[in-house]
């Protein structure tokens, strides 16, 4: 009796350590997450106080949105992972009738829509200021860019609650830590992937499109005949970190949108996928990969807030060691 009680100690103490081997670097990749976003929302609002710009405030209230958006998309899918890896509860057993999991699934997708919309309603903002200034400053009022923000996340709730109405379904993913869109090729859970998919990528598209124009017009009024009157220092300040945010997007989200709209068609009759141990045709896709391609896409909400996190202090550095640049530019 003793030694069966020894071995179910051992048994426990094995199981804790595992768990804690699994906790420990979800724990950190959270800790880091919230606690960038909460610094870069301190950067953003001390620069919008600042801001005598009203192309400058645009940028920025798209900036807090998505900063929000990230930090309230790693605080609400985080905790309930963290949750599961502290307790080990069992979905099946909480949740029979799938409430909390279609909860997780609808942030999931609205989480990870908004900052790739967000992103390309920045393109469309920032290239309506380069290329139609005077329009631009004549057409829209202050609280357009709050509009703008409140429009992509109601278009990306929207989109998140679609399966409630009937168009595709949340399921519970391998390792059971998560719920996501069901992914296969059949009926409308393939309309919802290719749905999803094509609003991500979609937004990309714009987001590359856009910027590329916007830097190539910055790039000829800055090395044309009025570069000495036209001053676009804090354009080409916006428009880095707009870049920097749309290459990172694209690195994190692409492997993931690609994977799913790939998931969609349906695979040769001859070819068989294995699938935690059985035969399936239809989830065409390795759940390890799905999982590995979601870590890499989360990483967007870490990386994001350094974006402004690092601008900021850099700008800040160049007017103090040159401060007469703080009375010499110009906005558009």
């Amino acid at each position: 009796m003793w030694l069966f009680g020894s071995h179910l100690l051992l048994f426990s103490s094995v199981m804790h350590i595992a768990t804690l081997d699994r906790f420990s670097p979800f724990h950190s990749f959270l800790s880091l997450g919230l606690t960038s976003n909460l610094i870069a929302l301190v950067v953003l609002a001390k620069a919008y106080q600042r801001t005598r710009s009203r192309s400058r405030s645009f940028f920025l209230t798209f900036l807090g949105g998505l900063v929000t958006t990230d930090f309230m998309g790693l605080l609400v899918t985080g905790t309930i992972v963290l949750t599961y890896y502290l307790t080990g509860f069992d979905w099946r057993q909480l949740d029979p009738r799938c409430h909390f999991c279609n909860f997780f699934g609808m942030s999931m997708v609205f989480y990870g829509l908004c900052p790739l919309l967000l992103g390309a309603a920045m393109a469309i903002e920032r290239f309506v200021g380069i290329n139609r200034p005077f329009a631009r400053s004549a057409s829209m009022p202050g609280s357009r860019a709050v509009s703008m923000v409140l429009v992509v996340w109601t278009f990306a709730g929207g989109l998140a609650l679609l399966p409630l109405a009937g168009v595709g379904s949340y399921h519970l993913q391998p390792p059971g830590s998560w719920c996501f869109i069901n992914i296969n090729s059949r009926g409308s859970d393939r309309v919802f992937s290719l749905l999803f998919s094509a609003v991500g990528l979609a937004s990309i598209a714009v987001s590359l499109v856009l910027n590329t124009v916007s830097v190539g017009t910055l790039v000829r009024v800055c090395c044309g005949q009025d570069r000495g009157q036209r001053r676009r220092d804090y354009e080409v300040e916006m428009m880095v970190q707009l870049l920097l945010i749309m290459v990172i997007a694209t690195l994190c989200w692409c492997p993931l949108l690609a994977c799913l709209t790939l998931s969609t068609f349906p695979p040769p009759p001859p070819t068989q996928t294995y699938i935690l141990g059985s035969a399936t045709t239809d989830h065409p896709v390795d759940p390890d990969f799905v999982l590995f391609y979601l870590r890499l896409a989360t990483c967007n909400q870490i990386l994001d807030p350094w974006i402004y996190i690092m601008c900021q202090e850099s700008r800040v550095r160049s007017l103090s060691l040159h401060p007469q640049l703080g009375g010499a530019v110009t906005w558009s």
